[in-house]
């Protein structure tokens, strides 16, 4: 790398609500300022553990697929604010899908050169269901993974 280019330029956020994740998103947003890079964050909502969820809770899976959007709507309004108080302009994306096969998929689509992502999901259910989603993504990412705690 060409001295005094950026260690990092496009820096994707993957988000699930999860104290781990918005550790990542804030920390991410520090890193972004300091390397003037880019930075986008995403929330996936899940289909599969939307479904589940719904027949563990006699819901309509449409209805608990909305739910978790608004969910995932408020925590990326969170970090995103906080990416414009330091100066960034941040993009956000929702997607509905395999939140691992999603983020790379956005990380190829975005160029992106690091993704910051929390160590573990949420809790209970939620975390059975996603929990190995950081794993995933740490096998099949196209460019280096930050994980934090």
């Amino acid at each position: 790398m060409p001295e005094g280019m950026p260690l990092f330029s496009n820096i994707l956020v993957p988000v699930d609500g999860s104290q781990a994740s918005m550790n990542a998103g804030r920390l991410a947003v520090r890193l972004a300022v300091l390397a003037e890079a880019r930075i986008a964050f995403l929330y996936v909502v899940d289909r599969q553990a939307a479904q589940q969820i719904a027949a563990s809770s006699r819901k309509d899976p449409q209805l608990v697929e909305s739910e978790l959007a608004a969910s995932g709507d408020r925590c990326l309004r969170r970090l995103v604010r906080l990416a414009e108080e330091a100066g960034l302009h941040p993009d956000r994306h929702m997607r509905i899908g395999q939140p691992s096969q999603e983020i790379g998929d956005l990380a190829g689509e975005q160029g992106a050169d690091l993704v910051v992502i929390g160590q573990i999901g949420r809790g209970g259910l939620r975390r059975v269901l996603i929990g190995s989603v950081t794993e995933r993504v740490i096998e099949h990412a196209g460019c280096p993974v930050l994980v934090v705690r």
